[in-house]
């Protein structure tokens, strides 16, 4: 029986439950339904964590070798950061964002096809393991800031527009929209930064020098540099409010490319782990 695989399926279903909850909650604006997924989430997670424990013990390192296992463990990093966003700022329309991607990286790392395939001793050791932890954690915050400014647009057509639309009180306003973005760039930056420096490092343990030109490195390098750029004018150029906004959804689109694209159309490096 495989344990760690049912609880992963577990958690799929409580971040299903969960996602339907704040879909429900979008149209209904209830507390109570969105404290049930908000809890749901909670529950999912803990599930999901119990089961990434179980998978590292059984492969002696984190379960990232595969792309099904890749998939998991953004999906685990994704609701963790979900919840110390939702509790730090309690803006509970995110849910529907979070949770929804949450459902499908979850969906994907359960249906596809496992590989047998055993972790290469080289990728150990705690700079490989900060880099990996880092890397996710930054990442999903970033998710977290296109999810923001995806909803100030949305939050900022209904209030240009001649009605207001759908969103206009379902979303709060656009300064605390921005608040919320910029929180989650400049964190997701600086745990992506300490991502990219850690695996530097590691690099060069391995491989004998820091950079080597890798594809996935030079698009890493390149998402880094978009929102290296976006903190610059932010802070110096006065780009807050939609510049940001757009921003952020377009650093994104790099990341998602530069995790999922890279490895499959260019390869390199890491096109073991989507195997």
């Amino acid at each position: 029986m495989n344990i760690p695989f049912i609880l992963l399926q577990c958690a799929t279903f409580f971040y299903l439950i969960s996602t339907g909850g704040y879909f429900c909650y979008l149209f209904y604006q209830k507390d109570r339904i969105q404290q049930t997924a908000l809890g749901a989430v909670g529950i999912g997670a803990v599930v999901h964590l119990f089961a990434i424990v179980l998978q590292s013990a059984a492969l002696g390192g984190l379960p990232i070798y595969t792309i099904g296992q890749s998939l998991s463990m953004a999906g685990l990093s994704l609701a963790a950061m979900f919840i110390y966003v939702q509790y730090r700022f309690y803006l509970k329309i995110l849910g529907v964002y979070a949770t929804a991607m949450i459902s499908v990286l979850m969906l994907a790392a359960i249906l596809l096809p496992e590989a047998a395939q055993a972790p290469d001793k080289i990728y150990k050791g705690i700079f490989f393991f900060g880099h990996i932890i880092l890397i996710f954690t930054g990442e999903s915050m970033l998710a977290l800031a296109c999810g923001a400014g995806i909803l100030y647009l949305l939050q900022e057509q209904g209030i240009k527009g001649k009605s207001p639309g759908f969103f206009f009180k379902r979303l709060p306003s656009l300064d605390f929209l921005d608040v919320v973005s910029y929180t989650c760039i400049s964190t997701g930056f600086a745990l992506l930064t300490f991502g990219l420096v850690t695996g530097l490092i590691y690099a060069r343990s391995v491989w004998g020098s820091f950079w080597r030109w890798d594809v996935k490195e030079v698009f890493s390098l390149g998402a880094w540099l978009v929102y290296a750029a976006l903190l610059h004018l932010r802070l110096n150029s006065g780009w807050r409010g939609r510049n940001s906004a757009i921003m952020s959804v377009i650093g994104f689109i790099i990341l998602i490319f530069t995790f999922l694209g890279v490895n499959f159309f260019l390869g390199g490096h890491h096109q073991g782990f989507t195997q």
